[in-house]
């Protein structure tokens, strides 16, 4: 790697500038820090030449924007299917790391479209498609879509792969995800553990692949209620984004949320607000999907709300609520999160008919999206029937 310089301070020369002057700090050869940054970059940007290699290293630390603008003119000049099935698949990828979902489905439809009519069903270059696929239909709240595609990677790339395989990994990662937004949470557990069991014996203790097994075990925990073992896991994936990405990267807000929810279902309020404060200091600062900042509103406004700071909480909820609204369908799953934590709100401040409002909209979108048994539709109905008798 040629020379390398940490950013410090940024200053704005004057009002009238645009310019800004940046302090640079140059890095020792030994900086341990820049050789694991280095080392993944390397790693999560291999099996690829070029202008393509560029695109891979723009979406890893998040520019996102300048990624879709390289794999748009990537796309101009492809000679063949083969190359185009390869762009649309980024470009995908792209929309989806922006949090536009519904953009980022035909993308992953074009890609998987041409690479169907040249391989056969079991070809291993299916397996990241369909797990692509799988993660645009789990972000648009679709779970059991999402399961269905996660399954149809995780048997190619069994039947592809040794069984202590890292992407093996990844696949079991996925499973889990969409079982914990299923509400399914021992289910979720067993193909977390799995990941990580794969995981131990490929990978030494820190590597970043570790990272996400932890968020999502972090996550589970959470919904069996046991948070120790939540904010357990939520700091180890904190210490290694901290070592291993960019500073101020999207994944350590997204991180700093989840542990600042965990404080306050502990009843560590102050806690709480700090850690949701981190989060939103790296979200308003760097480009980040609106909804990883509606999550960030959100969490804090459940935090204010629990501390009985009511006209502080319906303003942060109003805010997540505003960008769920735009960037989600109408029976997201997400929405009736927000829904649910405003109906408490109302009925807490007595505001009755606003309460019963909110929750009849809570109750009818997780009746049609979520399972029968799932926890929040249950949490809702509880709700519901709390107001009624108001």
């Amino acid at each position: 790697m040629h020379t390398v310089f940490r950013i410090g301070e940024i200053r704005k020369i004057d009002k009238k500038s645009p310019l800004y002057e940046v302090e640079l700090k140059l890095t020792p050869d030994d900086d341990q820090q820049l050789r694991q940054l280095t080392d993944r970059v390397r790693e999560e940007s291999s099996g690829s030449t070029g202008w393509y290699r560029m695109g891979k290293l723009l979406l890893k630390i998040g520019q996102f924007d300048k990624a879709e603008e390289l794999y748009t003119a990537l796309l101009e000049q492809a000679s063949d299917d083969s190359d185009r099935a390869h762009i649309y698949h980024m470009l995908g990828m792209t929309k989806n790391d922006k949090g536009q979902y519904t953009e980022a489905a035909p993308f992953y439809e074009m890609s998987l479209e041409i690479y169907r009519r040249t391989l056969p069903e079991d070809d291993p270059s299916l397996g990241p498609i369909y797990n692509n696929i799988a993660l645009v239909y789990n972000h648009m709240g679709d779970y059991s879509k999402a399961l269905e595609f996660y399954e149809k990677d995780l048997e190619i790339t069994k039947k592809a792969l040794p069984p202590n395989h890292p992407d093996l990994a990844m696949s079991y990662n996925n499973i889990g995800s969409v079982y914990h937004d299923l509400g399914d949470y021992a289910v979720a557990l067993r193909a977390l553990q799995s990941a990580f069991q794969i995981q131990q014996q490929a990978f030494q203790e820190g590597n970043p692949a570790f990272a996400s097994t932890y968020s999502w075990l972090g996550r589970v925990y959470c919904g069996m209620k046991d948070y120790s073992k939540a904010l357990d896991n939520f700091e180890k994936c904190l210490a290694i984004d901290l070592k291993t990405l960019p500073e101020k990267h999207p994944y350590q807000a997204i991180t700093y949320s989840d542990i600042g929810d965990v404080h306050r279902l502990m009843g560590s309020y102050e806690k709480a607000l700090a850690f949701h404060q981190k989060a939103l200091n790296i979200q308003e600062n760097v480009q980040c999907s609106p909804l990883q900042v509606a999550t960030t509103y959100i969490n804090l406004g459940e935090t204010y709300r629990e501390m009985k700071d009511y006209s502080t909480a319906l303003t942060y909820f109003e805010k997540g609520l505003e960008i769920r609204e735009k960037k989600l369908s109408k029976n997201h799953p997400d929405l009736a999160v927000v829904y649910h934590n405003m109906a408490k709100l109302y009925l807490a401040t007595r505001k009755y008919s606003m309460a019963m409002k909110n929750i009849q909209q809570a109750v009818e979108i997780a009746q049609e999206k979520l399972p029968s048994t799932h926890p929040h539709l249950l949490e809702y109905k509880e709700t519901f029937e709390k107001i009624r008798k108001k």
